[in-house]
């Protein structure tokens, strides 16, 4: 599977395992650690435009969180609870 190195040349690809599956990642750049995290519905992807430029002065770690992008999604049975519903009240 392609994991569209092309929008960021230099950078590393990296999968890193969790107990909540697989994480995908890229790093690259040389400076203080700066991590670069996407919004709802969206990948590492949405950073591909800044982060060459970032990369001068950082040292970027850019994941897909967990469920995006090539991340895995945690299993349903870890992140959904049953809620104790309260007794219906009549006003």
């Amino acid at each position: 599977m392609s994991d569209l190195a092309d929008l960021y040349p230099g950078f590393a690809s990296h999968w890193i395992d969790t107990s909540a599956g697989r994480i995908f990642a890229r790093s690259g750049g040389s400076g203080p650690p700066l991590m670069l995290l996407h919004g709802y519905a969206q990948t590492n992807v949405i950073w591909h435009k800044m982060a060459e430029q970032l990369a001068q002065s950082f040292t970027l770690v850019i994941p897909d969180l967990p469920g995006y992008g090539w991340s895995a999604a945690p299993a349903a049975a870890s992140i959904m609870r049953p809620i104790p519903s309260a007794p219906w009240r009549p006003r």
